[in-house]
């Protein structure tokens, strides 16, 4: 299960309709409605300042929050829509969802390297080259892993990890359906110039061969 769920704070928000609305962005606040769970939609607000932070920070449609709105229970809920303004392109009303203890989510979830001492490709200088510092998952939203954790134990220069490769958590199951990379051992800078080098003194070699032959040849 997740550490800390983040809260998101929230005022309920008296009258409905267009002119509520908009009274509320004239006091610096974004209108929005609290909705499923088996319980009746609550119209709520939330300081424009606070929503745009969070949504500049990114993974706002994908984040859990645990929604705290005074006089009413904390409720885990997930942002379904932002509506924004045409022109400005500032946030003018959000939708939340509440979500039940079975309720499956998509949720970017960080992974964790662990056991680097034990990889053998990582001793010789090998770099972990990390390409999903995130992976996106459908999990239940009473199961929320902390990160998905992998054992780099072993591993060396060349290895790729892909999603095939690692233990999700129990009931977890990745958004996309092919077998996508992770990370990967590459080689050191110094064995690929090393690497480089050699190559250049083949194509040499291979350059003179040629040279010598076409001479022989010629001469004949």
């Amino acid at each position: 299960m997740a550490g800390e769920i983040p809260d998101l704070i929230a005022h309920e928000r008296t009258g409905t309709g267009k002119g509520a609305a908009r009274q509320a962005r004239r006091n610096g606040m974004v209108p929005g409605v609290v909705y499923g769970g088996g319980v009746d939609p609550v119209s709520i607000q939330i300081p424009f300042n606070d929503l745009l932070k969070r949504l500049k920070a990114g993974r706002f449609l994908s984040t859990l929050f645990n929604l705290k709105v005074e006089g009413h229970d904390d409720v885990r809920v997930i942002c379904r829509d932002v509506q924004r303004d045409v022109v400005k392109d500032l946030p003018t009303h959000l939708d939340l969802m509440r979500l039940r203890r079975a309720s499956k989510v998509n949720l970017f979830i960080p992974v964790e390297f662990i056991n680097e001492n034990d990889a053998p490709g990582l001793k010789r200088g090998g770099v972990l080259t990390v390409v999903r510092p995130e992976v996106e998952l459908i999990v239940t939203a009473s199961e929320i892993p902390e990160n998905i954790t992998i054992d780099l134990t072993g591993l060396n220069v060349g290895d790729v990890i892909t999603i095939s490769s690692v233990t999700l958590p129990e009931g977890a199951k990745p958004t996309i359906d092919r077998d996508f990379v992770i990370a990967n051992i590459s080689a050191p800078s110094s064995l690929k110039s090393a690497d480089d080098e050699g190559s250049e003194e083949t194509e040499d070699q291979v350059e003179e061969t040629t040279e010598t032959t076409e001479e022989e040849a010629s001469e004949e």
